[in-house]
């Protein structure tokens, strides 16, 4: 290595410029060949560079989400949707409606794959440099409870805050005694129109005062989340149930040939 080269390696190394230091000899060979101008070769070291962060954020912020990688929308069959409910999840995909905080409310039977589809579009959110953050209800309400014993509740929703989008598995299966349902109002009542909150649920709002106990929190918690929301009904066969309906069908084994008399 030359010692114009070393020393370029180790103003990169200072400047934290790690993609930049790994490529630029490859890509000082090629422009040579290619004859590029400096300002031409320079921009496509910054480029590879800026490639590598965004790709690295993106890693983290997906670490950081605790969304389960395996549900991805690549994974998620999007022709077992309604049309209309089809085109609104492309429209979702694009991340905006976390900039405007409005809700997502996803409804349906279990195993229509409310949560699968609400954890790939929080990938795509992720993928579009937006924090999310994914917990089922159940955990993260005796998450804050433990906090609030602790008297550190207020802390605990301030670092949720920080994230854009707040996705919550399973509303319907928690059905709280009061604390728990107080931990979980305060949490929705401070995140209303500062930050999105995602929600799957096997109950209709109808039904939600066995969550929140009493018709006038239950009123406050649902206007709250509708107010700017986009709600999506999935009242589809289990895709689980199919999915065993298949296996099953494909394991079954093929029918003896019946012989024939001559």
């Amino acid at each position: 290595m030359s010692k114009t080269n070393g020393e370029l390696m180790a103003c990169l190394k200072e400047l934290h410029l790690p993609t930049a230091r790994a490529c630029y000899p490859e890509l000082a060979d090629s422009a040579r060949r290619e004859q590029l101008s400096y300002e031409a070769y320079l921009l496509e070291v910054l480029q590879r560079e800026c490639q590598g962060r965004r790709q690295h954020r993106i890693e983290r912020l997906l670490r950081e989400s605790r969304l389960p990688v395996d549900k991805s929308l690549e994974a998620f069959d999007l022709k077992r949707l309604p049309g209309k409910v089809s085109a609104v999840v492309r429209t979702l995909m694009d991340g905006s409606f976390v900039e405007r905080k409005e809700n997502v409310l996803v409804f349906g039977t279990p195993g229509a794959g409310k949560s699968h589809l609400l954890c790939g579009i929080g990938q795509e959110l992720v993928r579009r440099g937006k924090t999310v953050y994914f917990s089922s209800t159940n955990l993260l309400v005796q998450e804050l409870l433990l906090a609030k014993r602790e008297l550190r509740l207020p802390k605990a929703i301030k670092k949720l805050s920080r994230y854009a989008a707040l996705v919550l598995d399973d509303l319907g299966y928690v059905q709280q005694d009061r604390q728990e349902m107080e931990v979980l109002f305060t949490l929705l009542a401070e995140r209303y129109e500062r930050g999105s909150v995602l929600i799957t649920s096997n109950l209709p709002f109808s039904k939600w005062e066995l969550i929140f106990k009493d018709a006038m929190t239950t009123a406050a918690a649902i206007d709250r989340l509708v107010h700017h929301s986009v709600i999506l009904e999935l009242n589809l066969p289990s895709y689980r149930v199919e999915q065993a309906k298949k296996s099953k069908a494909a394991a079954a084994p093929a029918p003896a040939p019946v012989a024939v008399d001559k």
